[in-house]
């Protein structure tokens, strides 16, 4: 069966207080539908708390069949096995990225809202880029908006895929698969759900495939 046209790429909340908690409720949300990687995203906490995290809930997801990547820190996405590092336009730059996760990890890269940054991070070898945010998001300080029309244009003369970030929800996601992105990346659209995250995650991807169809 080939691969949907637009997957899904969860990002943790900003804060795990009950790790095996969320454990238990991400494994639930991966067995409900289609997740190609999870992001774990846990701002300026403690080395020992991002590797408490890996070590929960890496398990869970690479059991799956789903990527972990781990945000702004190669090193320790080296060192706890992770699928692979995102970096922003703040972070650790590319290049130096690739040098300490080495080859067979994936490297992906937050492009705001421009096609230049997008495209330089293409040829530097990212994995993917980010673009963002389509929407108000509360789960972090967004300095940029993106428009859907920057999906359709990296699609028409980009080979790297491009992922959606910022604010997605199940009702935003159609016009987004829609518009070009390979990958929605949601956190509150999933967790916060209010029929709860596995029923978010199936009616995510009911969406991604419609609107995927209708490019």
């Amino acid at each position: 069966m080939a691969e949907p046209l637009c997957r899904l790429y969860l990002i943790t909340p900003p804060s795990l207080d009950d790790l095996a908690g969320f454990g238990r409720t991400l494994a639930h949300a991966l067995d409900a539908g289609d997740v190609a990687a999870l992001q774990i995203r846990l701002k300026d906490a403690p080395d020992d708390v991002i590797a408490a995290a890996v070590d929960a809930l890496s398990p869970i997801a690479q059991a799956r069949g789903v990527a972990v990547i781990l945000n702004d820190r190669p090193d320790l996405a080296a060192r706890l096995g992770c699928d692979g590092v995102h970096v922003g336009q703040g972070d650790t730059p590319l290049k130096e990225a690739r040098r300490i996760v080495g080859p067979d990890r994936m490297v992906g890269v937050t492009c705001h809202d421009s096609l230049h940054l997008a495209m330089e991070a293409a040829e530097d070898g990212a994995d993917y880029v980010a673009f963002g945010a389509f929407f108000p998001t509360a789960t972090k300080d967004a300095p940029t908006r993106a428009d859907p029309e920057l999906l359709t244009g990296w699609q028409a003369d980009m080979l790297v895929p491009c992922v959606a970030i910022g604010g997605i929800t199940v009702a935003t996601a159609r016009g987004l698969a829609k518009a070009g992105a390979d990958f929605l990346a949601v956190s509150a659209g999933v967790w916060a759900h209010p029929d709860g995250p596995a029923a978010a995650v199936k009616a995510f991807n009911a969406e991604m495939t419609a609107g995927a169809a209708e490019r």
